[in-house]
């Protein structure tokens, strides 16, 4: 039991370690990050959120033997989607017009992807879901990427209403 506690300390400690990624301050420097602890956030329970992104943090480096945050960039420049269709009031009529998505507006967009991609799958744990979604945007494919697309074909479709 006090094995647990004393690797418990180490892992969730708060000081800051960029090569090891051992503390959890890096979370709250790095803007990618602190959206995705502030999107798992569940009933205000900061901590959880941190220690899930934490340990799916270190998952990521385990598996890739690189480093996790430009994973998580990868990740969500590839679900970023260019363009989104909002519906505009023309005459009498309401027609879906394309319009080009401004960068924090993308990046909400592929977390909020991400996440729901994380907890539509019933695997193990949140930590191994995010993981993998992670994962799975980072190298080009997963759910995140498919909403990406969808959302690119509807704004093609409807680019005549322009």
């Amino acid at each position: 039991m006090a094995q647990i506690k004393k690797q418990r300390i180490v892992l969730f400690s708060n000081s800051y370690n960029d090569s090891e990624l051992i503390g959890m301050g890096y979370l709250s420097q790095h803007e990618l990050t602190a959206k995705l602890v502030n999107r798992v956030l569940k009933s205000g329970k900061k901590s959880l959120a941190y220690k899930i992104v934490h340990l799916s943090m270190l998952q990521l480096k385990e598996i890739t033997k690189q480093n996790p945050i430009q994973i998580l960039e990868k990740a969500v420049q590839n679900a970023s989607p260019t363009v989104e269709v909002k519906a505009r009031r023309i005459g009498g009529a309401v027609y879906q017009v394309p319009i080009k998505v401004a960068r924090p507006r993308a990046q909400t967009l592929a977390l909020r992807w991400i996440l729901m991609e994380t907890k539509s799958k019933s695997r193990k744990s949140i930590v191994l879901n995010l993981t993998n979604g992670i994962l799975e945007a980072s190298k080009g494919s997963g759910m995140a990427i498919r909403k990406k697309e969808e959302l690119h074909r509807a704004a093609e479709a409807n680019r005549a209403f322009m």
